[in-house]
């Protein structure tokens, strides 16, 4: 078999999760996780989405990494999510940004550029609020 399915979560071969890390039912996660996240119900981390440790992401959030697909991996991009984030409900974040240290990304924004570290962005697309 190529994948585990755990309470109605799929965890594919190349995923990492780290210790403590607690996963919701209904994501999918092909990415890495740090240690004591919290992933809520039905988030998508697909290959190439790298998160940190102690960091929250809120249900129905969904991280992309292909860029103009389908491409076939060719226009793949790594999405970074550093140690304390905090991730809103509904979000949408687009391949190829770093979301900062201790950053908060309000519900429903679309991030599209990097978020720097202790900063809150909202909207769409997101912008620094804080």
């Amino acid at each position: 078999m190529s994948f585990i399915k755990y309470k109605f979560t799929t965890i594919l071969p190349k995923a990492k999760i780290g210790k403590r890390t607690k996963i919701a039912n209904y994501c999918e996660v092909n990415g890495k996780i740090g240690d004591d996240c919290c992933i809520q119900a039905f988030v998508f981390i697909p290959e190439g989405v790298f998160i940190g440790n102690k960091v929250f992401i809120g249900p129905g959030t969904v991280f992309t990494n292909d860029l103009h697909p389908p491409s076939k991996g060719k226009d793949w991009y790594n999405t970074y999510v550093e140690d304390g984030a905090v991730i809103g409900a509904n979000c949408t974040i687009l391949p190829g940004v770093v979301i900062g240290k201790n950053a908060i990304v309000g519900a429903g924004s679309v991030v599209i550029k990097d978020v720097e570290d202790n900063t809150t962005v909202v909207g769409n697309p997101a912008k620094k609020i804080k």
